[in-house]
C-alpha cells in the first residue's frame, strides 16, 4: 500500500522524458503545481511544441540521455518505448528522484491517483497503480457528487478558518465549528448564491462579532 502525499511543487524542477499526448496532460498537471518543467523528447506534439514556444516549459528535442535529470526533484517518463522509460526510471532511482514510469507501476516510486478538483479542494482515488481505469470512473462519480460549488465552498472554509485562528480558537474548536455547517448544508446555500441568507446562517453559528468573509448581502 502506498502513501499518499500531496507534493508541493512550486518552484521545483521536474523533468518529463516523452512528448506525446500522454506526456503534455502529465506536463499541465505539473505546471498547474508551478513546478518548473523540461522536457526531453526525440518527438513532440503540437501541444508541448506549444507549451516550449510559449515558454511554459523548456523543450529539448532529442533522444534522452544520462545526466538529463541531475538537480530534478521528480522525472516522469512517457515515451512509449519501455527501453528508453525503464533506463529513466534506473536513472532516477540511482539519484535518489521521484520517478513515475506511465502504465509501468513496477517501475515506478511514485503514482499518480485520479484526481477531481474545486479549486483548492483536491480530492484523490488511488488504486495503488493497479488499476488507474477504476481510479478514474470512481473520480467521475465524485466529480458528479461535488459540483462547481465547492470551489467557493472550499474558499469560503479557509477563509473563515483563518479568521478563526486569529481569534485563538483551538484545532477541537475550529473542528467542530466546521463540521456543524458543512453538516448543516452551507454547501447548497452557496449553490443558491443566496448571500443575505448565507450570512444569516454564518452569523446565527458563529456569533454577532465574527469577522465575515462576505462581500455582499444580497444574491
Amino acid at each position: 500500500m502506498g502513501y499518499v502525499v500531496n507534493l508541493v511543487l512550486d518552484g521545483k524542477s521536474a523533468v518529463v522524458v516523452g512528448g506525446g499526448s500522454v506526456a503534455a496532460r502529465k506536463i499541465e498537471d505539473l505546471l498547474a503545481a508551478r513546478a518548473r518543467v523540461r522536457v526531453i523528447a526525440a518527438a513532440a506534439c503540437a501541444k508541448v511544441r506549444s507549451l516550449a514556444d510559449q515558454g511554459l516549459i523548456t523543450g529539448e528535442w532529442r533522444p534522452y540521455a544520462a545526466g538529463d535529470l541531475e538537480g530534478a526533484l521528480l522525472a516522469i517518463a512517457a515515451t512509449g518505448d519501455e527501453s528508453v522509460n525503464a533506463r529513466v526510471a534506473a536513472d532516477a532511482q540511482a539519484r535518489n528522484i521521484l520517478v513515475n514510469v506511465v502504465d509501468q507501476p513496477a517501475l515506478c516510486t511514485f503514482t499518480l491517483p485520479a484526481v477531481m478538483r474545486r479549486g483548492d479542494l483536491a480530492i484523490a482515488v488511488t488504486t495503488n497503480g493497479r488499476c488507474p481505469s477504476l481510479s478514474a470512473v470512481l473520480r467521475d462519480e465524485i466529480m458528479e457528487r461535488y459540483g462547481p460549488e465547492y470551489r467557493e465552498v472550499a474558499e469560503l472554509f479557509g477563509q473563515l478558518r483563518e479568521e478563526m485562528i486569529a481569534l485563538g480558537w483551538d484545532g477541537r474548536r475550529i473542528m467542530q465549528a466546521v463540521s456543524q455547517m458543512y453538516r448543516s448544508g452551507i454547501a447548497g446555500m452557496v449553490k443558491a448564491a443566496d448571500r443575505a441568507l448565507l450570512r444569516e446562517f454564518l452569523r446565527a453559528r458563529l456569533g454577532p462579532e465574527f469577522p465575515l468573509p462576505l462581500r455582499s448581502e444580497g444574491r
